[in-house]
């Protein structure tokens, strides 16, 4: 990796809260803007892969590859429609990887020495993780500069958000002291319910400036773009949901500018 480059885990152990969505959508949106991005699937599911538009069938070398060094990340990038934008897919291998690596010593460290060991021209790589706190979790969290958190706007919320917190500063603390939060950005935002405004305004409250401005909206047409293997910003530039997504680019960026020259 060049020394340029900034990575970024996608991170939040509850399912279901538009983490993936986030993270092709964001990839997109940083590529349509000139960034040269890669992302790397590290859920077994494989949902950021087949968003993207790669066939299961097609995946012939993966993130698992990658983990257990049986290929490096060039040979497992794989262009997507988007210009400037790769991805490392992820096939359902992953499931056993917990087995396959848990005694090596290195067990944390594999995604990290992946991505030090390539000379590649990425600006950014966003490592899009399962639901959950595991070993793909914690790999990813190695290997990052920061974790950027995606938040639904129901009840629950802030419940989950201080594990996942407590995870980063453990991580921070062990493995990669450089770790730090991007941001947390709200997701699935209803306008009309009034529960949506008052979880928005108790995660500011807490969270302060960590929270984006950016707030993503529920949207059926966002909701729909993953069937026809498409980023929401391909499928449809103008619904309220990829032009949302186009202004988170634009915080990360500015946020990504600050945290560099801090």
């Amino acid at each position: 990796m060049n020394s340029g480059t900034r990575i970024i885990t996608v991170a939040n152990q509850k399912g279901g809260v538009g983490k993936t969505t986030t993270a092709i959508n964001l990839a997109t949106a940083l590529a349509a803007i000139g960034e040269n991005v890669l992302v790397v699937d590290l859920d077994p599911q494989g949902n950021a892969s087949t968003g993207l538009g790669i066939d299961r069938k097609d995946r012939h070398v993966s993130s698992y590859d990658v983990l257990t060094g049986r290929a490096g990340l060039i040979e497992a990038a794989m262009e997507t429609a988007v210009p400037g934008l790769s991805v490392v897919a992820s096939t359902l291998d992953l499931l056993g990887i917990e087995m396959e690596i848990s005694s090596a010593p290195d067990r944390v460290l594999k995604l990290r020495n992946a991505l030090r060991d390539e000379a590649y021209p990425y600006s950014y790589v966003l490592v899009d993780c399962p639901p959950s706190l595991n070993l793909l979790t914690l790999n990813a969290m190695a290997a990052a500069d920061s974790v950027l958190v995606p938040l639904q706007c129901e009840f629950f919320a802030l419940e989950g958000l201080s594990q996942l917190l407590e995870t980063v500063e453990q991580v921070r603390g062990s493995i990669n002291p450089k770790l730090g939060i991007q941001g947390i950005v709200l997701t699935m935002f209803d306008r009309r319910n009034n529960l949506a405004n008052q979880v928005v305004e108790d995660v500011r409250a807490h969270m302060g400036e960590t929270v984006y401005e950016t707030v993503i909206p529920r949207n059926v047409r966002v909701s729909e773009a993953p069937s026809y293997g498409k980023p929401a910003i391909l499928y449809d530039l103008k619904c309220s949901g990829s032009q949302a997504y186009l202004q988170l680019a634009s915080e990360v960026i500015r946020r990504e500018r600050r945290l560099r020259a801090a």
